[in-house]
């Protein structure tokens, strides 16, 4: 084809109109999705990392071991309710040599993160389960305890 100047005009550097934009907005879009999901779960993991320490720290400076667990589970409920989560998703879960001297505790919890946090909505839908745990050292030497500390 030829211009009015008598040069030819081919194709080259020809950019498709609607079809390059209909596939801009698919890679738009589908990025964004990824980003929400990700931070869905980064958020998911930060709260429930923050639950287990304050859990985790509230068991250990217990002196009874039952007011200890009902505590330490209270505080982690605390915090996730915090963080905007419901509280009756999360669970929460104690494991260790118990309040004694020198033992070792540790607190696991686990919430559903939500498939995608969108703005004026929230959470959409239930992905997977963020799970995070904290574990932490009895003192030995803290007054309010029986027994002796016989750490290694």
């Amino acid at each position: 084809m030829k211009s009015q100047s008598g040069r030819e005009r081919g194709e080259e550097g020809f950019v498709a109109g609607f079809e390059g934009f209909l596939f801009g907005m698919l890679l738009f879009v589908a990025g964004t999705l990824l980003v929400s999901y990700a931070w869905a779960v980064v958020d998911t993991s930060s709260a429930t990392a923050q639950a287990a320490r304050e859990a985790v720290r509230t068991y250990v400076e217990g002196t009874n071991p039952a007011q200890a667990a009902a505590q330490a589970q209270s505080a982690a409920i605390a915090t996730l309710t915090g963080w905007g989560r419901n509280p009756q998703l999360a669970k929460v879960t104690l494991s260790g040599g118990g309040l004694q001297r020198c033992a070792r505790v540790t607190v696991s919890v686990s919430y559903p993160s939500p498939l995608l946090v969108l703005p004026f909505v929230g959470d959409v839908g239930s992905s997977t389960t963020v799970t995070s745990s904290q574990s932490e050292l009895v003192d030995p030497y803290r007054s309010g305890l029986s027994g002796q500390a016989n750490c290694p």
